[in-house]
């Protein structure tokens, strides 16, 4: 594979991958936050309505998760490509 198709399809799939981290980080904080409060109100998790807890913590609890999810698949995807160190 040339050089530069590589670095294409390496880019593409990276792309591929921040696209579908962050519609689970939207999600999980607008969705879950804010569109479904009401229905998640009804569950409470320390105490706390689920709703409120999405808003105020679940939201950075996930990001933070999804950061090393992201770190993960990019490292399998520079050694897939050969650009790891």
């Amino acid at each position: 594979m040339e050089k530069q198709q590589k670095a294409t399809a390496y880019w593409k799939e990276n792309l591929r991958y921040l696209l579908i981290l962050l519609s689970i980080w939207f999600l999980v904080s607008y969705g879950a936050g804010i569109l479904f409060k009401d229905l998640l109100d009804n569950f409470s998790l320390g105490g706390f309505p689920l709703g409120f807890w999405f808003a105020q913590q679940g939201s950075i609890y996930v990001f933070v998760i999804l950061i090393f999810v992201y770190v993960r698949l990019m490292n399998k995807l520079d050694k897939k490509y050969g650009f790891d160190e």
